[in-house]
């Protein structure tokens, strides 16, 4: 993989994404970073820093897993009765930070959040395995547990209660990050680096280059 990235940072340094050619589509450019990420062998190249934010203010970050994208924004699921869902109950507003050490690349997403449709939950809840589906109904995310043992109690309780296919629960499923700015970071040398921040602006995307 190490000839890969190499090959990557070539292509980049010598000039492919200038001014120019950064093109008028952030979501497009994602994808190519990603699929460059997946290539490169980068380990959960799907994993972002999603910040939230409680409604007086006080900010949370941790890591998610993007489950899917498109023009419409980036998806993740999780617990609706977690404490990111609690913040985007009263805040609905995130925003997400993929790094990709090996690329030196960087790619910051802000926008407005909203629930995906039921039906796009239950095919994401249908495709994950068994035991993941059973811990989605065991766990009562971010709420203070007794013990380990309370954990393992209530998912063999949960898999005698579902011995066949397993529901959705009502609290649980996805949530779209809307993209309002995305920002491209690409490392260079002498910390001279490249930042192009794409804004959506009554529904048209315009770029400019940000000094680093």
């Amino acid at each position: 993989m190490d000839d890969k990235i190499s090959q990557i940072r070539k292509s980049y340094l010598s000039g492919e994404l200038d001014e120019a050619n950064v093109g008028g589509d952030p979501i497009s450019l994602f994808a190519d970073w990603m699929d460059e990420a997946v290539a490169a062998g980068i380990e959960e190249a799907n994993g972002m820093a999603l910040a939230t934010a409680s409604a007086d203010g006080a900010p949370a970050v941790r890591v998610v897993l993007l489950r899917g994208f498109d023009e419409r924004g980036f998806v993740f699921y999780t617990n609706y009765e977690s404490a990111k869902g609690q913040d985007l109950l009263t805040n609905p507003r995130a925003a997400a930070a993929f790094w990709w050490p090996p690329l030196d690349r960087q790619v910051r997403i802000g926008g407005r959040v909203e629930k995906v449709t039921r039906a796009e939950s239950q095919a994401y809840f249908d495709s994950r395995p068994r035991g993941h589906q059973l811990s989605a109904w065991a766990s009562p995310q971010s709420r203070v547990v007794t013990g380990r043992e309370k954990l393992q109690t209530r998912a063999g309780e949960v898999e005698t209660l579902f011995p066949g296919d397993v529901p959705l629960p009502d609290f649980w499923g996805g949530y779209r990050l809307a993209p309002e700015q995305m920002e491209f970071w690409q490392g260079r040398e002498n910390r001279l680096h490249d930042r192009f921040l794409f804004e959506k602006r009554q529904g048209v995307w315009t770029v400019a280059r940000l000094a680093p």
